[in-house]
């Protein structure tokens, strides 16, 4: 939103971003070789002489507080050469790795630079947990057939761990829109939290709490089906969804979903992914009434003309998160025309 909608990062901000970044170098590779042996059968060093990298990686003990010296940064590169090490990645839905791991990886002699600055696609990369309530505030022109001028809009980011859900009822008072992201590369990954929990499963129970939540009933949904790009190269690669959701063999394209350029085996994947979270809006909400002393109120009235809107969207692609906002900012607008309209 930042760089669609204000003036992009500032040099504080690109600043800061420098020791994040640099925290994800750290993270990447301690999570790759603390996992080696964990792996069944367990990954080995390919190459001897990686064993002192190996060994200086796995004795860093801070991980906030580190300092970063060069020979980290030569350690780092050594083992991220290594067959074994590559071949851990691989494996990497063995066990909880995060996903930009790979684009810092590789570039650790850009990062490691004093004069280093993150681009943006680095900062989109970039990953740290969202601990607070982050708001950003932003206007979007109004189209001339529904009355020109502007509209404010308030985006409220809230942290998805599981230890950080109970603060999301902070935020729900008056919200029109809910924006569910779904990490659709994740049907094959474990829950960071819970090793025995799948990543897709967690995301369709979290949306099933979140879509029959009595105080989102009146809010529109977009489900972001994200990180598509990580989802095709998985395809690609020859991972089967399969093996994670059994249902996927008797999946069927409908008629409007047949139609794609997309490639085949990764756009009938993506849509039974859609068509998992779209199943949790067909089901039939229970009938649930609140009495007060004047009046009862029906919920299950209010949930009748819900609507929930989707894209597929790959955040790091500024140019597609674009497109996919001009068509929320529309949808916002129609909603809170709606909401003045006397009926």
């Amino acid at each position: 939103m930042k760089i669609l909608h204000l003036e992009g990062f500032s040099e504080t901000e690109r600043n800061v971003k420098i020791q994040e970044i640099r925290q994800n170098v750290l993270q990447a590779v301690k999570e790759l070789t603390v996992n080696m042996k964990y792996l069944r059968p367990p990954v080995q060093l390919a190459n001897s002489e990686s064993q002192g990298s190996l060994d200086f990686i796995c004795n860093i003990d801070t991980m906030d507080n580190y300092t970063f010296p060069k020979e980290f940064y030569d350690h780092v590169k050594r083992i991220w050469e290594d067959e074994g090490i590559q071949e851990c990645y691989r494996r990497s839905n063995e066990f909880c790795l995060m996903d930009c791991a790979k684009h810092f990886l590789d570039k650790v002699d850009e990062i490691r630079s004093p004069d280093y600055k993150p681009s943006d696609q680095d900062i989109l990369c970039c990953r740290k947990k969202t601990c607070d309530i982050q708001k950003i505030e932003f206007e979007v022109e109004i189209p001339k057939k529904y009355g020109g001028g502007s509209q404010l809009f308030w985006m409220f980011d809230v942290g998805g761990q599981r230890g950080e859900r109970r603060k999301w009822i902070q935020v729900f008072d008056g919200i029109t829109a809910i924006l569910f992201l779904i990490s659709s590369s994740g049907f094959n990954l474990k829950v960071r939290e819970d090793p025995d929990k799948n990543q897709l499963m967690e995301s369709i129970e979290l949306f099933q709490d979140v879509w029959s939540s009595r105080f989102l009933r009146e809010c529109g949904f977009i489900l972001f089906f994200n990180k598509q790009d990580l989802l095709k190269e998985k395809i690609a690669s020859g991972t089967k969804i399969v093996e994670y959701f059994p249902e996927f063999n008797t999946y069927n394209l409908s008629l409007q979903d047949r139609d794609s350029e997309e490639d085949p085996n990764y756009h009938r994947c993506r849509c039974f992914i859609r068509d998992k979270f779209l199943e949790v809006t067909k089901k039939p909400q229970r009938n649930m009434r609140l009495s007060t002393t004047e009046m009862y109120y029906d919920l299950n009235k209010e949930a009748k003309n819900r609507k929930c809107y989707w894209h597929f969207t790959t955040a790091t692609d500024t140019e597609n998160v674009k497109r996919v906002f001009k068509d929320i900012h529309h949808m916002i607008i129609m909603l809170n025309i709606q909401a003045i309209t006397p009926t």
